[in-house]
């Protein structure tokens, strides 16, 4: 047991031992892109898809902000009011006549039953004026009383109130401003597919570019060792006497012009590389290579479309139709501000001076409820030309739709008659490639047995090399239509 451990324990060391060994040599392989994972890179790093998914929260926030619109909306207000001067109920006159009305009428009284009291023995008039004295001193405190209980104290005024607030008829404007919102989502909606759409168009023909120059890379590459080895043939029959060293020189024109080619086609895929790195958010500078797919096929799949009303999923018309949409929102919205509206208010007041019981120095409150009804009368037009305006944008919006479905209906025709023409182009190829070689093959057989010139075997060359890069751009040709074609009717996924 203890062996079988010690065993399971050096194997487990030796395995991470070559996996440290392998990781090295591994981080400098080459990068294998194919279609998928460049389409899948570049949805993922496009910097306006991701514009568009945040307009589209933000436009999914506005939409749930509309639908609040129909439910009470709660309110709290609250403030302090200092005055130097406080509200007064009674005036001075008022006051002075109610803090002197003991003394006014004990006055009155004195001088009404002066005859009367005259003829009476003096301790009884001292008498009787103390007593009035007395009333007239109880008197003016009564009216004191009356003019303090008067007093409001409104020289610092404390108020609050909740006020709930709800919708019951606003002529529409509130159900027009939700499909309003509605139609802004969709339309970010369809401005997010439209980019998506966009960045596949450009993915997919920067790839297919790459694949293109990368099978003419490899066509270069074959061409030059087929003159290389016209011209060891031809070095051989200089030695032998059989040809002239302007032969020789002839020859190796044609291999430089052929190392010349291979050159710039390198040069052209590693800038087409690049382009491909850059749409995919990776470095510039990172070395990859494109998974050569097997060649289409003329009867491929999505080699025929109809066209019919297919181009109605572009997301180009759905935004159009979106455009068309809200402006006739917006016309609803215009009409709104010429009818009634009506609004359900309710709520609880609080204040402090109150006069719910006389003027008290204490916080006392009421609740209330109640309907506004705002009825417009007159504006002098002004709404009546806001909705003329408006619908004039809905009639430009629909030219506008109505225009841009006719160019991309000629679009798609014009798509679907190139997605034909690659497909013959691409047999006719074919065809040559196949002639091509037969040719090549009887003329290096032709060469061998001596019946014919090295310059026999130059133009089957150039004509193999001409047949083969016509095959390779037919064959890019078709899948670049295929991909036309799709955006033309918004099904490129």
């Amino acid at each position: 047991m203890n062996k079988t451990k010690a065993k399971m324990t050096l194997m487990a060391r030796a395995l991470a031992l070559m996996l440290l060994v392998l990781l090295p040599m591994t981080g400098g392989a080459q990068r294998v892109l194919t279609l998928d994972s460049c389409r899948a890179m570049a949805l993922r790093n496009n910097k306006q898809i991701g514009v568009a998914r945040v307009k589209q929260e933000v436009n999914a926030n506005l939409r749930k902000s509309a639908r609040t619109q129909y439910l009470p909306r709660v309110n709290a207000l609250g403030g302090y009011l200092w005055m130097n001067k406080e509200i007064s109920i009674l005036n001075d006159d008022q006051k002075s006549t109610l803090n002197n009305m003991g003394t006014n009428l004990a006055t009155g009284l004195q001088n009404a039953l002066s005859p009367l009291t005259s003829a009476l023995p003096a301790t009884t008039q001292a008498k009787m004026a103390q007593d009035m004295a007395q009333l007239a001193g109880t008197i003016n405190q009564i009216g004191a009383g009356v003019v303090d209980a008067f007093r409001t104290d409104t020289r610092h005024t404390v108020a609050g109130s909740v006020v709930v607030t709800q919708p019951v008829y606003m002529g529409g404007a509130i159900v027009a401003a939700n499909k309003i919102a509605d139609i802004n989502e969709e339309m970010a909606e369809n401005s997010l597919e439209m980019k998506r759409q966009h960045t596949l168009y450009n993915i997919d023909l920067a790839y297919w570019q790459v694949v293109s120059l990368r099978y003419k890379e490899k066509l270069a590459e074959s061409y030059v060792e087929l003159v290389r080895k016209l011209k060891g043939d031809v070095q051989r029959m200089i030695d032998l006497g059989l040809a002239t060293k302007g032969d020789g020189l002839t020859v190796s024109v044609r291999v430089n012009e052929a190392e010349m080619a291979l050159m710039q086609v390198s040069d052209g895929l590693a800038l087409a590389k690049m382009l491909l790195c850059q749409l995919c958010g990776l470095p510039e500078d990172e070395e990859i290579e494109v998974s050569l797919t097997p060649d289409p096929s003329p009867n491929g799949e999505g080699s025929e479309y109809s066209i019919g009303g297919d181009f109605e999923a572009r997301p180009e018309l759905k935004m159009l139709q979106n455009t068309v949409d809200i402006t006739k929102q917006t016309t609803n919205v215009l009409k709104a501000t010429n009818l009634p509206q009506v609004v359900l208010t309710g709520g609880y007041i609080v204040s402090n001076p109150n006069n719910f019981n006389g003027f008290e120095k204490k916080y006392a409150g009421v609740w209330n409820l109640g309907v506004m009804v705002r009825v417009p009368i007159w504006n002098w037009g002004d709404v009546k030309y806001k909705i003329r305006a408006s619908k004039g944008a809905t009639a430009m919006a629909n030219l506008e739709l109505d225009d841009a479905r006719e160019l991309i209906s000629l679009q798609v025709r014009q798509s679907n008659f190139k997605v034909k023409e690659a497909q013959k182009k691409l047999v006719m190829a074919q065809s040559n490639v196949a002639n091509a070689d037969e040719n090549l093959r009887m003329a290096n057989l032709a060469f061998k047995e001596g019946t014919a010139s090295y310059t026999v075997v130059m133009e089957a060359q150039t004509a193999w090399q001409l047949a083969q890069s016509q095959m390779i751009d037919a064959q890019i040709g078709v899948r670049l239509s295929q991909v036309e074609l799709q955006k033309a009717l918004g099904t490129l996924q």
